[in-house]
């Protein structure tokens, strides 16, 4: 298979880094705004979308960049190294995006053809849609819908059912599931995002209540009966996207803290002596053993991404191995940050619990990067029964 476009690809590729390393300084000066605000301010956002960085997965037949993984997780991770939300809301809001390859065109451009256009969407446990003539009639509520605060567009994913209450199931008897998109005007926002970390992302709760949605505006993700577009970037679904995008965000804000730390050490002494830290063994130990378990980790992700690549690039299809060596290697990334940013406070002693310096906020960040889905330390588990031959839980995957 060809993936198709792979020069101009490389070349967009490039710039939209470049873009994204450009907003550090803002979005680290935004902080404060951004935690207070629990939203991302209208001239981050403004920068965000003139560096076109929630297209970045979207098709190009929609006016997206429709980049290569590897290349757009390392945009994902330059954001974050500026701020943790932002990069949240961008990781998220590109993944939401992938569904424009199943829409038809005309659909995909009134939901994505605008500059400031975003899709997002949350968990619904308990939500439903009911058949009915030319649509659904869907309720439900869904919630940790991140960056729905700057969303123009709802995603409401759910189960089916016939208009006299039958559920409608696969072949195989799973509940056949469908996501409705919808305008955000049209649902009740609730107000309920009050958290430790991640503060940005703004990622309230929204309702609605028997709400018509036309076919047109319904998918079933991931089908290849509905996808429409060809691009080997299709082959991926938009969980191998989070998992990598997410990890990539605890990458950035470990890197974050550790090159905060690296400045810090340069200049501080520890109180009640005149050795500053950079000269103290230990610390030097730590800023070495963190720079390098920082880089395996950050190259393990980068390779799954560029192996699963290439084979579907190759063969139009991507293997069961390929979504369990992403699942291992986002999984891993996140951990490796979260113990790097912990090491790293401590050392900093007194200085990391000041809100004027960054460190308490990365701290604040990076656990709440670990305590979400892509973190769990359960998908061990699922590579080891895999590598002993075992059938693996394929709900992440």
């Amino acid at each position: 298979m060809n993936g198709g476009g792979l020069t101009a690809r490389a070349g967009d590729a490039a710039g939209s880094l470049a873009e994204a390393r450009a907003l550090i300084p803002l979005l680290r000066g935004s902080a404060a705004r951004i935690d207070a605000d629990c939203a991302l301010p209208p001239e981050v956002l403004a920068a965000m979308h003139a560096a076109r960085l929630f297209k970045l997965l979207l098709p190009r037949s929609v006016g997206g960049l429709e980049l290569q993984p590897v290349d757009y997780i390392q945009c994902v991770e330059a954001i974050a190294q500026g701020d943790a939300s932002a990069a949240w809301c961008m990781n998220q809001g590109s993944g939401c995006s992938m569904a424009a390859a199943y829409l038809a065109p005309d659909i995909a451009r009134e939901v994505f053809g605008g500059a400031g256009d975003v899709l997002a969407w949350g968990q619904g446990p308990g939500a439903k849609a009911v058949r009915v003539a030319g649509g659904w009639r869907v309720t439900g509520a869904w919630t940790f819908a991140s960056g729905s605060r700057h969303a123009t567009w709802l995603g409401a994913n759910c189960p089916g059912f016939e208009a006299d209450g039958t559920p409608i199931r696969h072949p195989d008897g799973r509940p056949w599931e469908r996501t409705h998109l919808f305008p955000r005007h049209q649902a009740v926002i609730r107000d309920d995002w009050q958290v430790m970390g991640l503060r940005g992302t703004g990622s309230d709760t929204y309702v609605i209540e028997d709400l018509f949605i036309d076919d047109a505006h319904s998918i079933t993700r991931e089908s290849p009966r509905e996808r429409r577009e060809p691009g080997a970037l299709y082959r991926f679904q938009s969980m191998q996207l989070y998992a990598a995008g997410f990890a990539s965000v605890g990458l950035g804000v470990a890197r974050a803290m550790l090159d905060a730390f690296i400045e810090l050490a340069k200049t501080k002494s520890q109180a009640w002596h005149t050795e500053r830290l950079r000269d103290n063994h230990a610390v030097q130990h730590l800023i070495g053993y963190s720079d390098a378990s920082w880089r395996a980790a950050r190259a393990g992700l980068h390779q799954a991404m560029r192996e699963a690549w290439d084979d579907v690039a190759a063969t139009g299809v991507l293997s069961l191995e390929q979504r369990l060596r992403i699942r291992e290697a986002s999984t891993y990334a996140i951990h490796a940050s979260r113990d790097l940013c912990h090491h790293v406070f401590h050392e900093a002693g007194s200085t990391a619990i000041f809100d004027r310096q960054p460190f308490e906020r990365l701290l604040r960040d990076i656990n709440s990067v670990s305590q979400q889905t892509q973190g769990r330390r359960a998908h061990f588990e699922t590579i080891g029964t895999w590598l002993l031959g075992g059938e693996p839980d394929r709900r992440w995957l």
